[in-house]
């Protein structure tokens, strides 16, 4: 019969235990069928899971309202990124997780040195949560408001809703942790992506820049042979014409054909690969150097020039002679789109970063109509009516040979900034071709 009746007994406590059912995500109403179970198949007063860490513990899950809970733990709340947590100094709980171990106090007025239940409970029966490894985690607690003493089976049972607990907070954690890891590698995958498609671009411009530059090259020389015969026959023709109409035509031709000519030797210009000749410079002092010479330019005639200059020394590697061709059109653009008297002002930022010096080409003039700031640094786009349109396109490439940047900014209020990022002479650059 003895046998019979704890079947009996044990028959509700393997129901509620088969139809425990964790998915992964939903541990907090998994936790809320543990705490109510334990209390209501026990009569408990009340029935809690914990976390605890530090000295303190954390509710996941109570048979009591919310704002019950918080009012009988009142005088041990705390606040943790506005999520209440209790301290286990002095609580019955704290022996639990020191030991690791099961405790039952019958009569917490008479075991002191258990520690203290909450106001107004008596009785309490604390089992660790345990997950693989040995690791405690926290407790299933459970307490009476009045004397009572827990039998072998109950403590039993309650260790076995625990084990059901600590495995599902452990899986739970595992699952937000894998998560997490690949979120992580959904936004490296989608970068590594993006990179790969950049480099293709890039990959692609080049070869396409390769079979262009060697198409015009090809072009350019058969033209600039009889474009030479032109030009001569044009300059006999003005030493032997005398009269003004003769003169006025054949200096036009002449014009033209010089432009032309220029224009090819900036089609090659483009065209050809930017092979580096890189050397150690400071930028200050190569500056400084170039000033003179900027100041000669017909384009700089009647406009200010300003130079400010780093701090401190910053050493830089790059192509002399290229990065002179640079600095020689951006500061030709920024004059010629100023009045007389009006400043061109060239400075390097003292400020580093990203293993670059920036140095800013900054002037006054009438802003770059928005629409066409993206396509300056194509071939063949200007905002000048005699223009080429290839030289900040070559200023591009020498800059992209650097492994350097270059932006433009420009609008009514600051007029228009150039911005070019230059590589420190630490920043060793990987090639020297381009």
């Amino acid at each position: 019969m003895e046998n019979n009746s704890s079947w009996q007994q044990a028959q509700p406590i393997l129901q509620i235990l088969s139809s425990l059912s964790y998915q992964a995500g939903e541990l907090n109403g998994y936790l809320y069928e543990i705490v109510n179970s334990v209390s209501q198949l026990f009569e408990l007063d009340w029935s809690a899971i914990t976390l605890c860490s530090d000295g303190k513990e954390r509710i996941m899950a109570s048979s009591l309202a919310l704002d019950e809970t918080e009012r009988i733990m009142t005088s041990s709340l705390v606040f943790d990124e506005g999520e209440p947590i209790y301290s286990l100094h002095g609580t019955l709980t704290s022996i639990v997780i020191q030991t690791g171990k099961t405790i039952c106090v019958e009569d917490a007025k008479n075991y002191k040195e258990y520690g203290n239940p909450p106001e107004g409970y008596e009785s309490y029966l604390g089992v660790p949560l345990r997950i693989y490894g040995g690791e405690v985690i926290g407790t299933i607690c459970s307490f009476c408001k009045k004397p009572r003493l827990f039998t072998l089976e109950e403590v039993q049972t309650v260790e076995l809703f625990a084990e059901r607990a600590a495995t599902a907070i452990d899986n739970y954690h595992l699952y937000q942790k894998q998560k997490k890891f690949n979120e992580f590698l959904e936004i490296e995958i989608a970068r590594r992506t993006e990179e790969l498609r950049i480099a293709q671009k890039k990959l692609v411009e080049q070869e396409r820049l390769a079979a262009i530059g060697e198409f015009a090259s090809m072009i350019v020389h058969e033209i600039r042979n009889p474009v030479t015969t032109i030009l001569m026959g044009l300059n006999y023709f003005k030493r032997t014409y005398h009269s003004f109409k003769d003169q006025e035509r054949v200096t036009l031709a002449l014009e033209e054909a010089n432009r032309l000519q220029n224009l090819l030797k900036e089609i090659l210009l483009y065209a050809k690969p930017q092979i580096l000749k890189l050397e150690n410079l400071e930028i200050n002092k190569f500056v400084q150097e170039m000033l003179m010479y900027l100041h000669e330019m017909p384009e700089a005639q009647k406009r200010k020039l300003k130079f400010i200059s780093a701090s401190k020394d910053v050493h830089i590697q790059i192509d002399k002679d290229k990065f002179k061709q640079v600095l020689i059109h951006l500061v030709r653009n920024a004059c010629e789109a100023i009045e007389p008297g009006d400043e061109v002002t060239c400075k390097i930022e003292s400020i580093i970063d990203s293993n670059q010096v920036y140095m800013s080409i900054h002037n006054g003039g009438h802003p770059i109509p928005a629409e066409i700031l993206p396509k300056l640094t194509q071939p063949f786009c200007s905002t000048k009516p005699e223009g080429t349109g290839l030289g900040l396109a070559i200023v591009q490439r020498i800059i992209d040979a650097h492994r350097g940047s270059l932006s433009i900014e420009s609008n009514q209020l600051i007029g228009t900034i150039v911005k070019i990022g230059i590589p420190l002479s630490s920043s060793p650059i990987l090639s020297s071709k381009f």
